[in-house]
């Protein structure tokens, strides 16, 4: 039967929904307080979190104390109900991580993958996912969702890895429906830097921006991009593959797909920033290192973070044309070693280089970006799996 808007099931849905949100963000909350933040009287309040503790969306928490009067019961969301899991994938190793329904990080494991062949993909994510269940204490099988974050992105009219030759594994043609066939539970692959953007739209600096680019600066470098509140793929997977952008100042790449590399990556990629800094006399084993260094040098140090800033703002006033953001997230190893000195000077360049002038901020997502991204996008679709359908069927 239809749907009818404001029958009282119908209403009911919509309640529970808006105070499990409510729980969700804003933690335990009495019966008073879940009222009076929804606009529900008491009784109805009362109703509502008697149904959703009967179906096992919530609990009750301990009480309130330090106010006048008798304590108040308090309800929490029961993050046992729904477990997700979340990958990143780098050429070197694959880290997991398992979070409860409330976003609760309860498990985590790191495979080592160097030299690894082309094979064995499938074996090698099982076993990441189920080390870091094994960690959280559960089994497989109590996992609802799977968010695998890789270099590149998949094709969605091919279903192959592009743009992540250094990769190997990946590129099988059927790759993705092994994947989903081993794991069988929901699979969704995304781009890492990508996920990263998730991290950050959903519980950093873009919370309140609806238009925005992450500029993801480690090894290589990316970029996600963020148009009206939603990822821009592009068709092929490739929106935000900025490190095949030309730019001046580099001799420009040819065969850019055969080489993994472009414009934008041979001038402020990872390599490309470690020979800046031996250039100019300073040691150091990783780039990472290498911009830590530079801020504790001064002269060569400053003459490495002013030309690093003006490398990141040429390739960003390029982007800044195009999108025309009201944010610039710097995130990535390499970026977020240079802190707000190396922010304040990317941002001052930008200024000389571009007619917008986006607002620059540092990821506020310092511990595994990409991890948190992926268990991000798993808990927003398994969220509303759970949430919608947990009531009775709305007729």
């Amino acid at each position: 039967m239809a749907t009818t808007p404001g029958t009282p099931r119908l209403l009911r849905a919509m309640n529970d929904r808006a105070a499990l949100d409510l729980l969700l963000s804003q933690g335990p909350l009495s019966r008073t307080t879940l009222g009076n933040l929804t606009g529900l009287s008491k009784p109805t309040a009362s109703q509502l979190l008697a149904r959703l503790e009967a179906a096992g969306l919530v609990r009750a928490s301990g009480t309130s104390a330090g106010r006048p009067g008798p304590n108040a019961q308090l309800y929490e969301i029961n993050g046992e109900v729904a477990y997700v899991a979340g990958l990143d994938v780098t050429p070197t190793r694959i880290r997991a991580g398992i979070a409860d329904l409330t976003g609760n990080v309860v498990g985590r494991y790191e495979l080592a993958t160097p030299g690894r062949s082309a094979k064995g993909t499938v074996e090698r994510v099982l076993k990441a996912i189920e080390g870091a269940a094994g960690d959280a204490g559960l089994s497989r099988e109590r996992l609802h969702r799977v968010s695998i974050g890789t270099p590149g992105g998949f094709d969605p009219t091919t279903g192959r890895l592009r743009y992540a030759t250094h990769l190997p594994g990946w590129h099988a043609p059927h790759l993705l429906d092994e994947l989903a066939a081993a794991i069988a539970v929901p699979l969704e692959v995304e781009n890492d830097v990508n996920l990263a953007a998730i991290a950050e739209q959903r519980i950093g600096h873009a919370k309140d921006h609806d238009n925005f680019v992450l500029l993801w600066g480690e090894e290589g470098i990316g970029a996600a991009i963020v148009i009206n509140g939603r990822l821009h793929r592009g068709a092929t997977g490739g929106a935000g593959e900025v490190a095949f952008l030309p730019l001046p100042g580099t001799p420009l790449v040819r065969n850019v797909g055969r080489n993994n590399a472009g414009g934008f990556q041979e001038l402020a990629g990872g390599e490309p920033v470690l020979e800046l800094a031996r250039e100019h006399g300073l040691k150091a084993r990783t780039p990472e290192a290498a911009i830590a260094v530079a801020l504790q040098t001064e002269g060569a140090g400053d003459a490495v973070l002013n030309e690093f800033a003006h490398r990141l703002a040429v390739g960003l006033a390029a982007i800044v044309a195009v999108v025309d953001p009201e944010l610039i997230v710097l995130a990535g190893g390499v970026i977020t070693a240079g802190g707000e000195r190396l922010r304040g000077l990317v941002q001052d360049e930008l200024a000389d280089l571009a007619v917008p002038r986006p607002q620059l901020l540092m990821t506020a997502i310092s511990n595994d970006p990409v991890l948190s991204g992926a268990l991000q996008s798993a808990l927003s679709t398994t969220r509303d799996e759970v949430f919608d359908t947990a009531g009775p069927p709305i007729t």
